[in-house]
């Protein structure tokens, strides 16, 4: 027996300078500045510039405050797609975008100034600022967004208040003005009475408000079916007191059955009969308290009769019917105010009713508001209720909660108040038909959307596309002074067009008509010049700004195309970009601006909460890459399914982190085995061991896998694939399995090569698939690998994809008969862990196994060499026994000694070592 000496300097023992901490928050800045100084996004688009184009086009973040984890994840799966399809051999370029205008900045420059300051400057000034401050806050995104990782044009970025983007948003209003589409009217909208302005239906955020709910008695005027009862009046409920003044009429259902009720003071309430009871339980009436009247008709036969206005004195309303009247709730007599509803303005218009306004900007109600002038609507309220206790009309009150719009920007509960206003109409030339068709044309994913889309465009009003704000882009149009007509000819929006581009928008504020539109300009009602037109005062809605991108973007640049390939943003973009988007695309051109569009979730906290300061369950995507780095929020994006809310906290990073872990080791440890390799010393596929082959063919099948989830947008099955297969296939089995190869068979053995060869195929396999996600690592696992596996190939960006071709045929065979194998090898793997804890054996090199089952099972083990079934087992011998109804394994311990090199069972040499082991120790000496 040989003296016990240190076998190590024979051994191939792993060598690799790639570390095994990661250091992402320290390393990838380097990342970054590689990048920059080879201009990785220039050098993609080179790569590919004969390609198939695929245009992911950037919905523009608001330019306000830091970016969040929505934000963040939404750029990194953008980044994703981008990625992925350059390496598939696209033309894939990317330019990010900022929603530089609206209330939000303009609102923030006001609390800068103070209410004084502002007040004392101009238009101009207040834009000036505001440019200001929205500049500044695309740079803070600009630098946030690239230490994400996200490659893009960032030099070149598209921003709403640039001049050519400000003069797409003329080229649209040109085209649907013309075409009709675009019409000034008064009419009720949403109005933010903190913001003073109007806002879109996708402005309106829902939630809880506890609302006054009351029961009021409008006295007829005319003669009723029930006057020798006692005095009549019609009984109305509303939730909104504050519009009893703007009261013209009262709404009932046209064959609905109205009933008298006569109380026990003599008057007689007209209601739906439907709804005599729910109203007594609201009132709080026993039995004895009133008295349904045998007299019935039909609303219409009430139709036409009056009453007594609630709040003037003196003022009469008119009895109507309307299909929007409903017996679920109320009294089936529905006051009706048309300019506080949309349901009130439709039959408003039917009926040529008055559309009375008595509130301000502010809230507040003039003189129409009769006793309340200079209150505020919500002050009124209980001032409007105590008023009618006071006269006796009130019959109920009480309180009830309610879902309520608010304002998206202030969060405050908004009102419906009619303003003169500019809108596009839905249904006047057909828009809400053509769009409905052009969504049947689009790629929804997930495909549930496309369902809530549609009900949005077929359920939505017209779009109010005008602001009373300074910041933004002005409604290109003018008015006469003398006669107040509307002056918009194509003319006149050329020459806006031609200031826009030239000037910016900033001109419409700085200079009269007279400098930049034609001088023959007149007013086609009255005839008076150029000098006489007033530039319209109220700007574009931001939705309508951010949705004309795909003309001011997409048609505007080269490297871009309409329609884009895909939009991406979250599921409340269906209201808000997805549709102004489709709205003005085809309103203008008749199609859609896009051929996909792909929806995510909202970002929640770990119990599905909505993230807010308030409950103190916000997680800064800049926090996590100071600790962990980007790549672990990129990782957490990919595996998280995006057609649901993507849950996110500390604990859910963590786990995600360990995730990364393994992957980075798998990588360390592929790198570590192939110092000493490069690819002319590869191992033919007929040449390699069966084990080999099909490790080849797992990696094949992953590829396969991993392109088709990357091609359907299941972004998560990817992060599932790469992650099982490097734990699972890899360090559980092959990776394991072929160690006692790599380190003690000689380092230029057929055997070891051919691991390597595989080894090193697993390697530029797996750094690509995984290379749009792990944006850094795979960056520095590229630059580690031997130089002759990267050959010219600067970035892994630029590698493109992979393939692993193997033969159909065989792949086939060795699916099956390892998945066999595999099921053996798990009966083994419990077998020796129980053998292990019962003390008969230690590592599982001193084991043997004796292996029992089916007949068709010990073909498969008998048809392979004892030695390739040993090393796939990790032991020091199987041994094929007898038939038995199910596979079992009998664990004994291995026969010889232990070789002191490879640890291995054998039956050792005079030198004391196994024979394996002395042909490699003699050559090497």
């Amino acid at each position: 027996m040989a003296e016990k000496q240190d076998y190590k300097s024979t051994m191939n023992l792993p060598q690799t300078e790639f570390p095994m901490r990661a250091n992402l928050s320290t390393r990838e800045p380097e990342w970054l500045r590689f990048w920059d100084e080879m201009d990785i996004y220039r050098k993609s688009l080179e790569a590919n510039a004969g390609g198939e184009p695929f245009v992911l086009h950037d919905g523009p973040p608001y330019a306000n405050g830091h970016i969040h984890m929505g934000t963040a994840y939404n750029k990194v799966l953008k980044d994703l797609i981008v990625k992925y399809k350059s390496m598939r051999g696209y033309y894939s370029p990317y330019v990010p975008g900022w929603d530089c205008h609206g209330q939000p900045i303009e609102h923030q420059v006001e609390k800068n100034l103070g209410p004084e300051k502002m007040a004392a400057i101009g238009q101009a000034k207040v834009r000036e600022l505001c440019r200001e401050y929205a500049l500044k806050f695309v740079d803070v995104q600009r630098e946030e967004f690239k230490r994400l990782g996200v490659r893009g044009d960032w030099n070149d970025p598209y921003l709403t208040l640039k001049p050519d983007y400000e003069a797409g948003n003329v080229e649209i209003f040109k085209k649907m003005y013309l075409d009709g589409s675009i019409h000034k009217g008064a009419k009720p909208i949403h109005w933010c009475i903190r913001c003073h302005t109007a806002l879109a239906e996708a402005e309106i955020e829902y939630a809880d408000e506890t609302s006054e709910s009351i029961y009021v008695a409008f006295a007829f005027t005319d003669a009723t079916p029930w006057d020798a009862e006692g005095p009549v009046s019609v009984l109305i409920w509303t939730t909104t007191p504050w519009t009893l003044p703007a009261n013209v009429a009262v709404t009932l259902a046209d064959d609905a059955d109205y009933v008298g009720v006569k109380l026990v003071d003599g008057r007689v309430l007209v209601m739906a009969n439907e709804l005599v009871e729910p109203v007594a339980a609201a009132a709080e009436w026993e039995d004895g308290d009133y008295t349904v009247l045998d007299t019935r008709v039909r609303g219409r036969e009430l139709a036409g009769l009056h009453y007594a206005q609630p709040i003037h004195e003196g003022v009469r309303g008119v009895i109507i019917t309307g299909d929007h009247v409903e017996l679920s709730t109320g009294t089936g007599a529905v006051h009706t105010a048309p300019g506080h509803g949309d349901d009130d303005y439709i039959v408003g218009v039917k009926f040529d009713l008055p559309m009375v306004m008595p509130v301000l900007d502010d809230g507040t109600f003039d003189a129409g508001g009769g006793p309340f002038k200079g209150l505020g609507v919500w002050d009124a309220n209980p001032r409007i209720i105590e008023w009618l206790g006071e006269r006796g009309t009130l019959i109920a009150s009480s309180k009830i909660a309610h879902s309520y719009p608010h304002c998206w920007r202030c969060k405050q509960p908004v009102i419906f108040r009619a303003t003169e206003q500019w809108f596009v109409s839905m249904d006047k030339t057909g828009l809400r038909d053509n769009a409905m068709n052009a969504i049947d044309s689009v790629e929804w994913i997930p495909g549930w959307s496309v369902n809530r889309m549609s009900s949005m465009v077929s359920d939505r009003p017209d779009w109010c596309i005008s602001r009373q704000r300074a910041w933004g882009v002005p409604i290109p149009v003018f008015t006469c002074a003398k006669c107040g007509e509307t002056v918009a000819t194509e003319a006149t929006f050329d020459a806006v067009i031609d200031l826009f581009r030239t000037e910016g928008a900033d001109a419409w504020f700085t200079k009269t008509p007279a400098e930049y539109l034609p001088s023959d300009t007149a007013c086609p009602r009255c005839g008076a010049g150029v000098a006489d037109l007033m530039p319209e005062d109220d700007i574009v809605d931001v939705w309508w700004e951010s949705g004309v991108s795909h003309t001011a973007v997409l048609d505007a640049r080269e490297e871009l195309h309409r329609p884009a390939e895909l939009y991406l943003e979250g599921s409340d973009q269906h209201r808000g970009w997805f549709q102004s988007a489709l709205l003005t695309s085809v309103g203008a051109y008749g199609i859609a601006p896009y051929k996909g569009v792909l929806t995510h979730g909202f970002i929640v906290d770990g119990d599905g909460r909505k993230m807010s300061k308030s409950l103190g369950n916000t997680i800064s995507p800049l926090d996590v890459i100071e600790k962990s780095g980007a790549d672990i929020i990129r990782l957490w994006v990919a595996s998280a399914d995006y057609g649901q809310d993507i849950n996110v906290s500390a604990e859910i990073l963590d786990r995600t982190g360990e995730a990364y872990r393994r992957i980075r080791n798998t990588f360390r440890f592929l790198l570590s085995n192939l110092d000493d390799y490069d690819p002319s010393m590869a191992v033919a596929w007929d040449d390699m061991p069966e084990l080999d082959r099909f490790a080849l063919v797992q990696l094949s099948d992953l590829v396969d896998r991993v392109t088709t989830s990357y091609d359907d947008w299941r972004f998560h099955q990817v992060f599932h694939a790469v992650h099982g297969y490097c734990v699972t296939e890899l360090s559980s089995f092959y990776l394991d399995v072929i160690k006692d190869r790599l380190y003690a068979d000689a380092a230029d053995s057929a055997g070891r090569r051919s691991a390597q060869t595989v080894v090193a195929t697993i390697l530029t396999a797996l750094v690509r698939l995984i290379a749009p996600v792990l944006t850094f690592t795979t960056e520095e696992v590229w630059q580690f690998m031997p130089a002759a596996l990267r050959g010219e190939t600067q970035s892994v960006q630029l590698a493109g994809w992979p393939e692993v071709d193997v033969p159909s045929d065989e792949a086939a065979t060795l699916r099956s008969a390892y998945d066999v194998l595999l099921q053996v090898r798990d009966v083994a793997t419990k077998a020796l862990e129980d053998a292990r804890n019962a003390g008969a054996v230690g590592k599982s090199q001193e084991a043997r196994l004796v292996v029992a089952g089916p007949v068709e099972v010990l073909e498969l083990l008998t048809a392979r060499e004892p030695s390739a079934l040993a090393e796939m087992f990790i032991v020091s011998e199987v041994v094929v026994g007898d038939e038995a109804p199910e596979v079992t394994v009998r664990v004994e311990h291995a026969s010889g000694e232990k070789c002191p090199r490879c640890w291995n069972w054998r039956e050792l040499n005079d030198d004391g070592l196994c024979e394996r082991c002395a042909e490699v120790v003699n050559a090497l000496a």
